[in-house]
């Protein structure tokens, strides 16, 4: 007599949990290749080469080797584990292209603010939109070679951040560094969300 598992022993399907991330920050931060360098699909990107009438309107000052821009958003998806999908949107930089924050943020579990420390002001933007919003986001700090080091507490100081904002250095070239900027922005979301659960003490 043949004996073999039943196929009620299969590992039930896990049917994961899809969460929207956004990725934000200034003009030449990173965004771009932060999608793609974490992406487990073909990254959609919507980008294109600046161009002599954009000038005016482009500040490339501390990137002036950039040319090309993103002009809707950046698509990618990553499994963070078997029940957890994350779909990233990457916000364009520009201010001419601020309009469609709105509807990329709708949704969004939180975000990331990429910050470049050769152009932290540009940062400044981002970190309002989602304060305003309340939208839980975390800082990542793209550390640009040749691009000055600074603490995180003076990264922190300079943005103005609350306690409760966790700020990361990243290299958005590699995917290890971005996951690990990703895992902090869900576990802060969650923990925010929890928060706001908890009844009132009376």
């Amino acid at each position: 007599m043949a004996f073999g598992r039943s196929s009620s022993s299969k590992r039930p399907v896990v049917e994961p949990v899809a969460l929207k991330i956004l990725v934000a920050g200034g003009f030449g931060a990173g965004k771009t290749t932060l999608v793609g360098a974490v992406s487990e699909i073909r990254p959609l990107r919507t980008e294109e080469r600046l161009s002599e009438a954009g000038r005016p309107v482009d500040d490339t000052a501390g990137v002036e080797a950039k040319n090309t821009t993103t002009v809707a958003m950046d698509f990618g998806r990553i499994t963070l584990r078997e029940d957890l999908v994350l779909y990233l949107f990457g916000t364009p930089g520009q201010d001419r292209f601020w309009f469609l924050w709105d509807e990329l943020a709708q949704g969004a579990l939180g975000a990331v603010v990429l910050a470049d420390t050769r152009r932290l002001e540009d940062s400044f933007a981002a970190v309002d939109y989602f304060e305003r919003r309340e939208i839980p986001f975390t800082v990542a700090v793209n550390c640009f070679e040749g691009a000055d080091r600074f603490p995180a507490e003076t990264v922190r100081a300079a943005l103005d951040l609350d306690p409760e904002v966790a700020l990361l250095m990243c290299d958005a070239r590699d995917r290890h560094s971005v996951r690990d900027v990703l895992v902090a922005v869900v576990e802060h979301a969650m923990a925010r969300a929890d928060r706001l659960r908890e009844p009132a003490a009376t």
